[in-house]
């Protein structure tokens, strides 16, 4: 125990921040410690509607996200359905769907229809593939109800207003039935920079200057819904369904100079308007010893992308271009069974799933000639179709061992076929064994200690498969049908210890080893997405959530976290050790809430910090950010005429649009520096306003 309260401490001393809710009053209960009302049997911590008085929650995610040391953790993108990931379940299953986000599941239960919230430690449940703290979200809905809410956004420089941010949604009850329908364009935005980039050569003398200024449009609309039908019995079925419209634009326009030559105007114009569709569905019975569980879903996305540079000098000399177009079709349909019953003390799972991926893929390639017209070019390689034929069958076996240790073991393997149409068209097949090892121990009340060992297979981006230009940078992937998917070894310890009324605090490690890792490798006619035979990451998470009441600080608290990582490979291209591409190796978060003692007023700050290594290609390292600090400060009312309002002033320290380019003649840090592109974008303040209310 000893050990146990000497690593608490140090995360206490890496992440001391206070963060706070409460009632009204400024007293409200605490949490109940001691048995979980699960259908397992767990023991964990509820929170029952009373706990969150203080927040005027108006859905089921307004509740979750005041939950003191949980942070919600979306299902990850596994091949197929899979066992359950997340740390989120719904009266204790998982959701059946792959293309809703936990946030929008949760956004769509009323705060009135939530019965308690269940924080358990996953390997203590009956769901193979959980670790660490979940949350089960207990609700019913008896009534009719809806919920609204609308977050317009502006920016004074270089973008325009946000009207369009929102949602709605009803759900209710009709006998057996409950229902669940939501439209939302929750994840539209409005974003922009401007500002100067400086092009030196490998002398350090300036070759050209730029002045840029770029924005986009982004709106996804999606209509969603969901049936529960749930009789007297073991029976129970969910069927749901969404049909979604994406619009992206993004629009760049800079004007560039030269000591050595005319100035010229580039245009970038970049359009991706898709659309796509999900049917899921899952119903569970009694059969024999145990209960069955039928899983099925189809999703389909129509994908078409068009992108277009133009440089043209302002002497009147002709001007250059290119355009790159592609239009994908991707679909992909799964039927998955689950058995489970008890036996030998324990309770058993068996899987199997079947999952048939496919997409369909068009492109084409153009020049500008000097009469201004985009001339088609011969682009093969980016047109194919690529597929893959999964089978996979798991058998798990989870038991307490003690009263206060659990252990779950998963084991089976998967079989695909990759195939590839079009130019350069292969078929292979590969066998993987995969599954995972998880150990739940409470070595006394308030520390929850859990250990996991898995070993997964990644999903791949069929895209990859196929050459591709990208424009704005001049570059291109070849295409590489070798491409094969990535495994892992993954090792997670996370400890959780409650602090009593002032909180909480968690440590995460992870560490891991993967092989045939994905990035971009030489392949013959030049780089292409490929695999690294070997490569390996590290993590520590230290977070906290500090609640100020015992401090005479009422209705405040603080949470904060710090997460360090490390990241390693050889890289292809020069034989030498770096980190992963892209590898955010240093975050930190930190927010203090202030729900003001008997009155509906509350205010919060917070600021966000993340480091980010290099994109890595053949001829050049490319770090791109924006930063380093995220600063924001709100003040809210949770009754106004009974809706609750805010305002947000956000970017409120003038994070910037940052990137450093290093481009070599040849093979990087093995020639020449050609140039050096050194950026400074200013974004600007953020003033956001959100409505919320419900009906």
């Amino acid at each position: 125990m000893k050990r146990a309260a000497s690593l608490i401490a140090i995360a206490l001393s890496l992440s001391a921040a206070p963060l706070l809710a409460q009632e009204s009053t400024g007293d409200a209960p605490p949490p109940s410690d001691g048995e979980a009302a699960t259908t397992t049997g767990a023991r964990g911590q509820v929170y029952v509607p009373a706990d969150f008085a203080r927040y005027a929650p108006k859905n089921a995610r307004d509740m979750l996200v005041q939950v003191p040391g949980f942070s919600i953790r979306d299902s990850d993108e596994v091949r197929g359905l899979g066992q359950a990931t997340g740390n989120v379940l719904f009266n204790g299953a998982r959701p059946s769907t792959k293309a809703d986000s936990i946030d929008t599941l949760l956004t769509r239960i009323p705060a009135t229809a939530v019965e308690r919230i269940e924080i358990v430690d996953g390997a203590t449940l009956d769901l193979p593939g959980l670790s660490g703290q979940v949350a089960n979200v207990v609700f019913r809905a008896d009534n009719f109800s809806g919920q609204f809410s609308w977050k317009p956004e502006f920016r004074p420089h270089y973008t325009d207003p946000l009207f369009t941010r929102g949602d709605i949604s009803v759900s209710g009850r009709k006998g057996d039935i409950e229902y669940e329908v939501g439209l939302s364009n929750d994840n539209s935005s409005r974003s922009g920079a401007g500002g100067g980039t400086v092009i030196t050569d490998g002398a350090g003398t300036v070759i050209e200057r730029r002045k840029d200024i770029w924005n986009t449009h982004y709106d996804t609309p999606k209509l969603s819904g969901r049936l529960t039908w749930d009789p007297a019995g073991a029976a129970i079925g969910h069927l749901g369904a969404h049909y979604q419209r994406e619009w992206y634009h993004y629009d760049e326009d800079g004007y560039w100079t030269s000591p050595t030559g005319p100035d010229r105007v580039r245009t970038i114009r970049t359009t991706e308007d898709t659309w796509n569709y999900e049917l899921s569905g899952d119903f569970q019975f009694a059969l024999g010893p145990g209960k069955l569980k039928l899983i099925a879903l189809r999703s389909f996305s129509h994908e078409p992308y068009s992108q277009e540079v133009v440089l043209a000098p302002v002497d009147g000399s002709p001007a250059t271009g290119d355009r790159f177009t592609q239009v994908g079709d991707v679909g992909e349909t799964i039927g998955r069974g689950e058995y489970q019953w008890k036996m030998l003390g324990g309770d058993w799972q068996w899987s199997a799933e079947a999952a048939f991926n496919r997409l369909g893929n068009v492109a084409r390639l153009y020049t500008l000639d000097p009469a201004g017209d985009f001339v088609e070019l011969p682009f093969p390689e980016g047109t194919g179709g690529v597929s893959e034929d999964r089978y996979e069958s798991l058998l798990s076996f989870g038991r307490t061992l003690a009263p206060n240790l659990s252990v779950q073991l998963v084991g089976g393997a998967e079989y695909s076929t990759l195939t590839q149409t079009g130019m350069n068209g292969l078929e292979r097949s590969f066998f993987r064994p995969k599954g995972s090892l998880t150990l739940a121990w409470t070595p006394e009340t308030g520390i929850d200690l859990s250990l996991k060992i898995k070993r997964e297979v990644q999903q791949l981006d069929f895209y990859d498969f196929l050459a591709r230009a990208f424009l704005g940078d001049g570059n291109n992937n070849s295409g590489n049908n070798e491409l094969r998917p990535q495994q892992d070894w993954r090792y997670e310890f996370e400890a959780n210890m409650s602090l009593g009324k002032w909180g909480s605090t968690k440590v995460q490690l992870v560490y891991v080893d993967a092989e045939d890792f994905v990035d971009i490798v030489p392949v013959a006619g030049g780089e292409s997405v490929g695999n690294i035979p070997k490569a390996s990451a590290a993590a520590v998470v230290v977070s906290a959530t500090i609640n100020l009441d015992p401090a005479g600080l009422k209705g405040m608290k603080i949470d904060a976290s710090v997460d360090l990582e490390t990241s390693s490979l050889i890289d292809p291209f020069t034989g030498e050790k770096r980190s992963w591409s892209g590898f955010e190796d240093q975050s930190a978060n930190f927010s203090l809430r202030h729900d003001i003692p008997a009155s509906d007023w509350a205010w919060g700050v917070a600021a966000d910090y993340g480091h980010y290594q290099p994109n890595y290609r053949r001829n050049e390292a490319n770090r791109t950010w924006e930063g380093p600090v995220f600063a924001s400060i709100f003040v809210e009312n949770k009754d106004v005429m009974g809706l609750t309002v805010r305002a947000t002033f956000a970017n409120a320290i003038n994070a910037r649009s940052r990137r450093e380019r290093t481009v070599y003649e040849g093979v990087r840090g093995a020639s020449a520096v050609l140039f050096h592109e050194s950026r400074d974008r200013l974004i600007g303040p953020i003033f956001a306003f959100s409505v919320r209310g419900k009906f």
